[in-house]
């Protein structure tokens, strides 16, 4: 069993009820879940299958990249949302963010 790269406590077991909700749509699909803290993986090629039927629907956008760079400040980096995904995001100076390591990947979340 693979440890869970999210708490390194628990281990990922096989399952098959990872709930995918898009715009509406539900997917249900095939994947790992820590025994710990519960977090989900769903199979790659599970969810490359939803994100062709998402995109067939026309619920699936194509994916937004953009490229900046680091500032630096203080004692530490500092990354700047373009204000067109601020609005879009409905984001402010009091919105609070979480941000997570997911492998290589930074992902941040507006709560």
């Amino acid at each position: 069993m693979r440890k869970c790269p999210i708490c390194n406590k628990g281990n990922l077991e096989n399952v098959s009820d990872i709930t995918l909700e898009i715009e509406g749509y539900i997917f249900i699909v095939k994947g790992e879940r820590c025994t710990s803290c519960n977090e989900e993986f769903p199979h790659q090629e599970e969810a490359q299958r939803t994100i062709s039927v998402a995109r067939r629907l026309g619920v699936w956008p194509e994916s937004l990249k953009l490229y900046r760079h680091l500032s630096k400040s203080g004692g530490g980096l500092v990354f700047r949302i373009p204000s067109d995904l601020e609005k879009q995001l409905k984001l402010s100076e009091k919105t609070e963010i979480a941000i997570s390591k997911v492998g290589n990947k930074i992902v941040i979340e507006a709560g």
